[in-house]
């Protein structure tokens, strides 16, 4: 397994010494720190100004640095940025419906929503890192994993499109959550923004830990394709890192801004399902372009064509686009025939 210092000898197109790398970190820490902070003192439900000004503050900052990317080392890792970054982006909204069945699931009161999901997101970074970690481990010591990455995430999209529009309405507990409530006592009463308390000098977990559990852990599934995915843009784990920091830490906005326009985005699982088949495709067409299996090709590197990452970043763009237009236009003319129907 590399170290963090190894990591950035994995990135010869950025080669960056290691304070960078935990000054990424350390700043990221700091950010969080003072989210958790502040919403801990002050348990609230934020309002669209608060949301927006924060929401634009972190895609403001991931254009900043995409520019500044360019301007220091280039369009090719500049535009593999900003593929990734929209790719984690769009992948995470996804998680927005899951965590809205979350908090429905445990009857989480508004003022506390923001502080289960700053938690929750903290938990899914780690997570996160620890996938990045081992992608990187993976790509620099085994070049057939791209071989594993493509057909996973060809899978994945054939099951999203198939299982279209999901009716599910509950949220169901995964084996580590129902592991975790069998063994922890708990207490069915929230009490404010508290993980565990002491009653009659026994110690309970509250609703809070289960809440916080779940999202986290719920986002770690989500990672299994997510992190394979931007693998599949850029070979920089640095890049993969700073995408996944900005797409998640606007994640809270997005959950207050975007809750009730998710039940208008229809067709997301088949917007995602393409894009995921689209990487999925370049990711097999890279691994027979550097293919050292020697049951294909003789172990010889196969002639195919490679996806340029200027294409990547337009059919992202593009798929995101037309998803989003045709979600809002058929859930609008949906409208438009139930409001003409109870007239009628």
């Amino acid at each position: 397994m590399p170290s963090l210092a190894s990591l950035s000898t994995f990135a010869p197109a950025l080669n960056l010494p290691t304070w960078v790398w935990w000054l990424t970190i350390g700043i990221a820490v700091a950010v969080l720190a003072f989210d958790v902070f502040w919403i801990a003192r002050n348990p609230h439900r934020p309002s669209t100004k608060e949301l927006t000004v924060a929401l634009s503050v972190y895609i403001g900052a991931a254009v900043l640095f995409g520019l500044g990317l360019w301007y220091f080392k280039g369009g090719q890792l500049a535009g593999e940025f900003f593929a990734g970054w929209l790719t984690e982006y769009s992948l995470s909204v996804d998680n927005l419906f899951i965590f809205l069945l979350i908090m429905a699931k445990f009857a989480v009161p508004e003022r506390f929503q923001q502080y289960a999901l700053m938690i929750g997101i903290i938990i899914a970074i780690v997570l996160r890192g620890l996938f990045i970690w081992l992608g990187a481990a993976a790509i620099n010591n085994f070049s057939w994993v791209f071989y594993i990455f493509g057909a996973f995430l060809i899978y994945t999209a054939i099951k999203l499109a198939s299982e279209g529009e999901s009716d599910d309405e509950e949220f169901e507990e995964n084996a580590l959550m129902k592991a975790v409530g069998r063994f922890i006592p708990s207490t069915n009463a929230f009490h404010g923004t508290k993980s565990f308390i002491r009653e009659n000098g026994k110690r309970l977990a509250t609703p809070m830990f289960f809440v916080i559990l779940a999202l986290g852990t719920t986002d770690l599934l989500f990672a299994l394709d997510s992190i394979p995915a931007i693998y599949g843009l850029t070979r920089e784990p640095y890049i993969v890192l700073v995408a996944n920091l900005f797409a998640l830490m606007g994640l809270r906005q997005l959950y207050f801004l975007l809750g009730g326009l998710l039940q208008k985005l229809v067709y997301l699982s088949l917007g995602l399902a393409v894009l995921l088949a689209f990487i999925g495709v370049k990711l097999l067409l890279h691994a027979l372009h550097t293919n050292e299996l020697p049951f294909i090709n003789g172990g010889e590197h196969v002639n195919v064509p490679e996806i340029p990452i200027a294409v990547s970043l337009g059919a992202i763009v593009v798929i995101l686009g037309v998803t989003t237009i045709a979600s809002l236009w058929k859930s609008k003319r949906d409208a438009r025939a139930m409001v003409a129907g109870s007239d009628d």
